[in-house]
């Protein structure tokens, strides 16, 4: 007896292993079972007590063997193997699963191999990506009237595609609508209204908490208008609730952000983009700590990429949402996500990356704890001056941290904008935003509270006639350090 194969008989049938005393009509679905898991071996002349019962190992039997491995669709190479009056059939885990004969679909669970019912050969071809999300046509979401024009609109000026094209002809080029004009699962995602109706686990959540731990949260929003407002609301939060530190030198003054943008942004796509939309149990999620920002997603590596792998070649879970926001740039290179944030992570050298992937994908971009500490880089010595604040997430101070956060980001283009008085429709359409709840509160409101915009109407400030100028403190943050403007 071989010695590799002594211990599989003292074990005994498993996951892996397989014994038949002969050649019958359930050796296929043993194979096809085999080969939607992980692989094994099939010992033929074994019975099932892991007995040596023998059995012709001639070429008639491999014959036979061959002629039966046949049936399986698609094609699979075995090894068939002889030692002494046994025969071991090799099954390799199929790479391009699901295998099935004409009995149907079989798995390997335990140490038996079981049909696959309906359902379960559903959930098989979804979570091989044989049928991609994406690529669906949605049952209720009609064209025109689920169509929003906004969002179409700016994705093509983001995209560059001239808007005299049919609406129509390019959302089906898109593959964005069907031929009986029912939206597809992309579509909906990025052109329709009312996401939150249609697609109720297409939410991008977002918490603030209070400290490290979760136990007191001083912030929550929950998105859900298309990808690209999902994506730029959920950056815009998380630079609202981070801290930025200010590097003099010069006389010139440089932020410092607490983690990379680069990365963050790129982690904040990775996860609308490639999260798993069949997976309905859970949303996509961005926690912010006082140490920490964690995002994650329903959906970890996608079929077809083993581990070994991961970061090396790109395997999209759904390549039309990805192709669609790869045409505007909000992809830069469809599989160089994962390069790009770890390359931000280590130019900005402030931040350590861990990313996890289970049923979850999960990537984690905490403070190093020097920068917590105020150590060399925190420090006056070094250069780099922290802002004013009495702790960041002290639940007292929130309103000033998310002042300043939405000065540095946006404040030089609506001062600049409102030197002249502009209505709050024109800010909005000058900053390509449309939803009036996000630009009050992440925008207008702390912008006027922080004296840098005011009111032309300040007595009535619900007027029709309001209008918004910057301050004369918002004229100073806006001339350059040690000139004039």
């Amino acid at each position: 007896m071989s010695d590799p194969l002594t211990p599989l008989l003292q074990t005994g049938e498993g996951y892996h292993t397989e014994f038949k005393q002969s050649l019958d009509k359930s050796f296929v679905e043993e194979v096809c079972a085999f080969a939607n898991s992980g692989g094994g071996r099939i010992l033929l002349g074994v019975a099932d007590n892991g007995v040596i019962k023998g059995i012709d190992t001639g070429n008639a039997m491999r014959s036979r063997v061959q002629d039966m491995l046949g049936q399986i669709e698609p094609r699979l190479n075995c090894e068939i193997e002889a030692v002494g009056d046994i025969l071991v059939v090799k099954v390799p885990e199929g790479a391009e699963k699901p295998y099935g004969c004409s009995r149907g679909f079989f798995m390997r669970m335990g140490a038996n191999s079981q049909k696959l019912t309906r359902n379960q050969i559903i959930e098989f071809f979804q979570k091989e990506g044989r049928i991609r999300f994406d690529e669906l046509s949605h049952a209720k979401a009609l064209y025109p009237d689920d169509f929003d024009p906004d969002a179409f609109v700016r994705f093509l000026k983001l995209a560059g595609i001239s808007p005299n094209i049919d609406r129509e002809t390019l959302l089906r080029n898109l593959d964005c609508l069907t031929a009986d004009n029912r939206f597809t699962n992309a579509g909906v995602l990025l052109f329709a209204k009312d996401i939150d109706f249609l697609l109720n686990h297409a939410i991008v959540g977002c918490v603030l908490y209070k400290g490290t731990g979760k136990v007191h949260i001083l912030d929550k929003k929950d998105f859900m208008a298309n990808l690209v407002d999902n994506i730029d609301n959920a950056m815009l939060f998380i630079q609202r609730h981070t801290k930025l530190a200010y590097k003099i030198e010069h006389l010139r003054r440089e932020e410092i952000p607490d983690y990379p943008e680069v990365a963050l942004r790129e982690a904040v796509i990775n996860a609308v983009c490639h999260r798993d939309y069949f997976d309905k149990r859970a949303n996509v999620l961005i926690e912010v700590f006082a140490d920490r920002v964690v995002i994650s997603n329903p959906g970890g590596l996608p079929s077809g990429l083993p581990p070994e792998e991961f970061g090396t070649r790109s395997v999209a879970r759904n390549p039309l949402i990805a192709s669609l926001l790869h045409r505007i740039d909000y992809i830069e290179k469809i599989g160089t996500g994962i390069n790009r944030i770890r390359q931000a992570v280590a130019e900005h050298g402030g931040t350590e990356l861990e990313l996890r992937y289970n049923d979850f994908f999960t990537a984690t971009f905490r403070v190093k704890t020097a920068m917590l500490t105020g150590g060399k880089k925190g420090g006056l010595e070094s250069g780099i001056e922290p802002p004013p604040q009495s702790g960041a997430h002290d639940e007292a101070h929130v309103t000033a941290q998310v002042t300043a956060q939405v000065t540095a980001q946006v404040t030089a283009q609506v001062g600049a904008f409102c030197r002249e008085p502009r209505s709050a429709k024109e800010i909005m359409e000058m900053l390509e935003l449309k939803h009036w709840k996000t630009f009050q509160g992440n925008y207008l409101n702390p912008l006027l509270d922080a004296g840098f915009i005011e009111r032309t109407i300040p007595d009535k400030p619900n007027s029709r006639l309001q209008k918004y100028r910057i301050t004369s403190k918002g004229r100073a943050l806006l001339q350059p350090e040690g000139g004039d403007e």
